[in-house]
C-alpha cells in the first residue's frame, strides 16, 4: 500500500517568496521538490493565482507579470478554481474572521482539503484552530 502524501495550499505569500527569492523561498522550493517527486501534493486556488499576478504587474509591470505567469505554470501545482463549494466555505470565514478574501479562499482550500497552508502571513493566525499553517520565514 502506497504511502498517503503530504498535501499543502500555497497562499500568494508563498508563491511570491519563491518567485522573488524572499526569506520563505527555499522552505517553498523544498515542497515544490516534493511534488515534484510525487511525495506531495501542492494546490494554489486561482483566486491567489489572480493576486499574485496582480501583485506583481502593480509593482514591477506588465512584462514581469507576464515572467511570473510563465514561471508558476511550469511548478508542479494543482491550479484550482473558485467553484460554489470552495467559494461558500472561503466566504463564511471571511464573515468569521478579519483576513483578505483571497486569503480566506486559500484558507477555505486547506481545510477543504486536510492540507497545510503554507504561509509567512500573521493574517491566518486567528484560523490556526481551523487550518494546519506551516509558517514561512519572513
Amino acid at each position: 500500500m502506497a504511502a498517503k502524501r503530504a498535501a499543502y495550499v500555497l497562499d500568494s505569500f508563498a508563491v511570491l517568496s519563491v518567485l522573488q527569492a524572499e526569506p520563505g523561498a527555499a522552505q517553498v522550493r523544498a515542497v515544490l521538490s516534493n511534488a515534484a517527486r510525487r511525495r506531495a501534493r501542492v494546490a494554489l486556488c486561482l483566486v491567489n493565482y489572480g493576486e499574485v499576478v496582480y501583485i506583481i504587474e502593480r509593482e514591477q509591470g506588465l512584462t514581469a507579470a507576464q515572467t511570473a505567469i510563465a514561471a508558476i505554470d511550469q511548478l508542479p501545482i494543482e491550479l484550482v478554481p473558485a467553484d460554489r463549494a470552495l467559494t461558500l466555505a472561503a466566504a463564511h470565514l471571511k464573515a468569521q474572521f478579519s483576513l483578505a478574501y483571497a486569503d480566506a479562499f486559500a484558507a477555505a482550500l486547506a481545510r477543504l482539503r486536510g492540507a497545510t497552508l503554507l504561509t509567512g502571513d500573521p493574517e491566518f493566525q486567528p484560523l490556526s484552530h481551523l487550518v494546519r499553517l506551516r509558517w514561512l520565514a519572513r
